[in-house]
């Protein structure tokens, strides 16, 4: 199906599936990494795993991608996906390592190509980086669907906080990337390159047109006002109590905001790695004759 309406994405939702969700905390990035399992077999998918990295010293390693390592392999699981919502700006994918040790195919919208092209400039790649998505196992468009065991999942483009932003429902579950936060949360920054408010205020408006009882799962959270860490709500709870976007918050009120918020935030920590090694699916750059690898650091910003 191409370009789904809101309301098609609605009908196709199957809230009878109820897949089994474990999440995995990274109290570095904030960022939530789910294993998705199907209940009726012993498929899995996981969607957006982290790479651990200490930027001062330039040092990679995967305590957090072993953690889910063990719980895939302890529960006898068979992974199939692996997903990124986007291309992270706050920290690096585990995917390629992952998928070394469990197998799986690594997924991400189609517009990846955007984001290579813009950040393929920023970061003077030349011509060996390849900016076709090549380097990911499937590219999803609008309304793609795809299997997880005998659960029936599908991809929503919803680009604002970047262009390749895609939820991913499977079952009665969705996985919104960045696009939403936890109700006291808001939404998500729109203000990197290819970002922008409006879209992503109507990118919502598409996730929060699924049925209220479909559980929504988050990529981050930071705790507002000190609370506990969560990251699972549902539709209804978004539409009624979400601080940036619940119903009756109109379009321009949202832009307004949005981009007054945004002009007031700092760049993620770990921007600069993170787009560098997440545009390539995940991999690190390619090593130079002597086998060293190096990340660039572009002058006077993005």
């Amino acid at each position: 199906m191409s370009n789904p309406t809101a309301s098609e994405f609605a009908d196709r939702a199957d809230l009878a599936v109820k897949p089994q969700v474990a999440a995995f905390f990274d109290p570095r990035t904030n960022t939530i990494s789910y294993v998705v399992r199907d209940p009726g077999s012993n498929a899995c998918a996981i969607i957006d795993s982290v790479m651990d990295f200490d930027y001062a010293a330039g040092r990679i390693s995967y305590e957090s991608a072993d953690q889910i390592i063990d719980f895939v392999r302890r529960e006898g699981l068979d992974l199939q996906w692996l997903i990124e919502t986007h291309v992270h700006a706050d920290h690096l994918s585990a995917a390629p390592y992952i998928q070394q040790k469990l197998g799986g195919k690594i997924g991400i919208g189609e517009k990846i190509v955007t984001v290579q092209n813009t950040f393929g400039k920023v970061f003077n790649e030349g011509t060996e980086f390849q900016r076709d998505g090549s380097q990911f196992d499937r590219l999803f468009a609008d309304g793609d669907t795809y299997e997880i065991g005998g659960m029936k999942a599908f991809a929503i483009h919803t680009p604002g906080h970047t262009p390749a932003c895609m939820t991913h429902v499977i079952g009665d579950a969705a996985f919104v990337g960045d696009t939403l936060f936890m109700p006291d949360g808001g939404s998500a920054r729109a203000d990197f390159p290819g970002g922008d408010a409006r879209t992503l205020y109507r990118s919502i408006r598409r996730v929060l047109s699924l049925p209220g009882e479909m559980r929504l799962f988050m990529c981050h959270d930071y705790g507002p006002n000190n609370r506990e860490i969560r990251w699972e709500t549902t539709v209804a709870d978004e539409r009624a109590h979400n601080i940036h976007v619940r119903d009756g918050v109109s379009e321009d009120e949202f832009v307004k905001m949005r981009e007054a918020r945004d002009a007031t935030l700092d760049m993620p920590k770990l921007i600069i790695p993170s787009l560098q090694v997440n545009m390539r699916g995940g991999e690190l750059p390619p090593a130079d004759e002597e086998g060293k690898r190096f990340l660039k650091v572009p002058i006077n910003g993005l």
